[in-house]
């Protein structure tokens, strides 16, 4: 299965996810769902914001250029909010898997798509 196809039929064909994309840990965006558009500088900041929770707590995360206040940060998984709606970035060992949220979906139900693909590429060695 290509990286794009994961985007579109396991992160944002679960119809939970509204838009998502797939970054290297090295950097490069390996896929992304349509006008979900990571500039260059928050592309940077995804690939560290798990290795400085302490900042990504503080600072949130910026995606497309919409701004996420942190809920919740750890070496694995962030999560966001904005209003209602939010985020969910999973870091596997090769990849970083974002994906965003509008209501009526929940946190916990993009969760669960988003970290149960990352449990799949963790098995197969991604």
């Amino acid at each position: 299965m290509s990286w794009q196809a994961y985007v579109d039929t396991n992160l944002v064909g679960s119809g939970k996810i509204k838009s998502a994309a797939i970054l290297g840990r090295q950097g490069g965006v390996w896929a992304t769902s349509s006008g979900f558009n990571l500039t260059p500088e928050e592309q940077a900041t995804l690939l560290a914001a798990h290795d400085n929770t302490a900042q990504t707590q503080a600072s949130g995360i910026r995606l497309a250029g919409v701004k996420y206040l942190t809920i919740s940060v750890d070496e694995r998984s962030i999560n966001g909010k904005k209003g209602v709606d939010g985020c969910v970035i999973v870091r596997t060992k090769q990849a970083i898997l974002i994906g965003t949220y509008t209501t009526p979906s929940q946190q916990s139900e993009a969760a669960v798509v988003v970290e149960g693909l990352a449990d799949y590429l963790i098995g197969v060695g991604y």
